[in-house]
């Protein structure tokens, strides 16, 4: 009982984790990266698919991406996309291929960037933090039931924490390492 409250709490907590990456890897930073288009959307028969469903995003070089649509059609729809998201990218087609150059990012827009990166990150503390309140009040109603013992709750609660700490640790870790990849000149 206390063991699959623990393991849930520490699978929610990844879910957690796993949002920040996600979200930081959207973070633009000096270097061309194909995951940085992953979230866009294009209009594809009717229905709005990710751009990887109908084009291949690969890196060209350290500061390129390359588009290859698979139709000649989707080459206009693609790059209206690139242009009107909020990335600020500004693409360059060359028959069916599609260049997007990255532009330096200037300090002031770095920083910006740092900004957006740490608010994720504490969103994503929030989050474990919360996962940490829901099990300590299912622990406290296990006790009132009188289904565990208080010694075991308070076991049970200091498991909680220790997962909760390594988790925290885990965000701080990934918010540095984005930090210091977006200072990087």
């Amino acid at each position: 009982m206390i063991d699959d409250m623990q393991k849930n709490a520490m699978a929610r907590m990844q879910k957690s984790v796993n949002t920040l990456k996600e979200a930081l890897a959207k973070l633009r930073t000096g270097r061309a990266n194909a995951s940085l288009l992953d979230h866009l959307r294009v209009p594809y028969y009717g229905s709005e698919v990710p751009l990887n469903q109908v084009a291949n995003v690969t890196v060209g070089d350290a500061r390129t991406l390359t588009i290859t649509p698979w139709e000649k059609t989707m080459v206009t729809v693609i790059e209206k996309a690139i242009m009107t998201s909020d990335l600020g990218l500004t693409p360059a087609t060359a028959g069916n291929i599609i260049r997007v150059p990255m532009p330096q990012l200037t300090e002031e827009r770095r920083r910006e960037i740092i900004k957006l990166a740490r608010q994720e990150a504490e969103a994503a503390r929030v989050a474990v933090r919360n996962v940490r309140r829901d099990a300590n009040t299912e622990l406290k109603t296990l006790l009132k039931d009188k289904k565990v013992s208080e010694d075991q709750e308070r076991r049970a609660q200091d498991d909680i924490q220790k997962i909760t700490d390594r988790h925290i640790a885990e965000l701080d870790k990934i918010l540095a390492t984005k930090e210091s990849e977006l200072l990087e000149v």
